[in-house]
């Protein structure tokens, strides 16, 4: 089925709705690890000044998953293309459950992320769907499944590691993941693309895309600073909730399930960028992320207010993420269906960068100097985002 013919035949709803379950399910696996930094370093002899590596990797597989997968959604079958790389997910998450080397485990975690990338050929797909006029709301709907799954991911492998260790969790998510794969390859029509160039030409326009659509270089830095703080965020606090707060593996999930509030930013957004109200939104969200960390410095003690400050910052900072993220695909779609799968990789590599840098500085500033010296950096981010948002003169 080409995509004139999907274009005008009204897809069903539950489509849209399998498509964001299917999202979510995804881009879980790039998480799970994110609040079980802790025992998977213990168990694999991981030092804890390296052990934001674990996260690392993970983004910098799906990075590389952007770069040179993602792209193929403009040239072969999509459909065929989810499940293969579908299949990536579930071999490296059962060899992960299986081995106790820090080394094997960080090699699991690059193919982790390579494979899940299939959930950003996922989202570009579900525009192709959407009629015109519907493009951000659909995008919006779709986004949000993705953005519970990242935001359900640390609770859910909370509470299972608290239960059956953490092994469990990577085993779970091999299992649904499988069926998530079989689900999408018998429900969702075949989308051909029409390529007018070879593979090797189609990595080469990356650069190209890049360095001529200055909406795609701005959108693709702004959400790099917001993920770059959200992932620093998350990578460091479960460690300040361990060992400030002295949480277990339980209390750390319930702090973790605050983020999913987060989630409801992106239907909205999606609907006000149809609007017309992106510029404000941008500038708005960037502001709120920046906040977000300014206000866990109004009590630094172990105090009830102190925890109730760090669960209003983490529900402001996924919000503000999460609505970013929907701008910014709302924006670059407008630059025409035949490259939206590779504009939608290099976006979201772009930003995976910046998240990886994150997750890394986060470790690193966390052993060296606690949730203060974490905290400035990331704050510096969004703040970094806002200078650079004073230079956009255009819409």
């Amino acid at each position: 089925m080409n995509n004139l013919q999907v274009k005008t035949r009204q897809t069903p709803n539950w489509i849209i709705t399998l498509l964001a379950v299917a999202c979510g399910v995804i881009v879980a696996n790039l998480y799970y690890a994110q609040p079980l930094i802790g025992p998977i370093s213990a168990d694999t002899h991981l030092p804890l000044a390296s052990a934001g590596l674990i996260v690392t990797l993970t983004q910098i597989g799906y990075v590389a998953g952007l770069l040179f997968i993602v792209p193929l959604s403009d040239l072969i079958e999509n459909r065929r293309l989810i499940v293969a790389t579908l299949a990536v997910v579930i071999c490296s998450l059962v060899v992960a459950s299986l081995t106790h080397s820090a080394n094997f485990f960080l090699i699991t975690a690059i193919f982790t992320g390579l494979g899940s990338v299939a959930a950003q050929i996922l989202v570009p797909y579900a525009a192709h769907l959407a009629a015109e006029g519907r493009q951000g709301q659909v995008v919006g709907n779709v986004m949000s499944g993705l953005l519970l799954g990242i935001m359900l991911a640390r609770p859910l492998a909370s509470f299972v590691t608290d239960l059956w260790g953490w092994q469990a969790v990577f085993i779970l998510s091999a299992a649904i993941t499988a069926i998530m794969a079989g689900l999408l390859a018998f429900a969702l029509p075949e989308r051909k693309p029409s390529p007018t160039m070879n593979y090797g030409e189609l990595i080469r326009s990356l650069w190209l895309l890049f360095t001529t659509k200055a909406i795609l270089r701005r959108r693709a830095f702004y959400q790099a600073c917001l993920f770059g703080a959200f992932s620093l965020f998350w990578t460091v606090s479960p460690l300040w909730l361990a060992h400030h707060f002295h949480f277990s593996q339980q209390g750390i999930a319930l702090f973790a399930l605050a983020g999913v509030a987060g989630a409801i930013a992106a239907p909205i957004a999606g609907r006000l960028a149809d609007r017309g109200w992106t510029k404000r939104l941008t500038g708005l969200v960037i502001v709120i992320a920046a906040l977000s960390f300014l206000i866990t410095h109004l009590a630094t003690d172990a105090s009830a207010l102190s925890l109730a400050l760090l669960v209003v910052a983490a529900i402001a900072l996924d919000m503000a993420v999460s609505g970013n993220l929907v701008l910014g695909q709302r924006a670059i779609y407008s630059l025409g269906n035949e490259i939206r799968g590779r504009v939608n990789g290099v976006f979201m590599a772009v930003f995976f960068i910046g998240g990886a840098i994150g997750s890394a500085l986060g470790g690193w500033a966390y052993a060296s100097g606690g949730w203060m010296l974490a905290s400035i950096l990331g704050l510096s981010m969004p703040v970094i985002a806002l200078l650079y948002y004073f230079t956009e003169k255009n819409v």
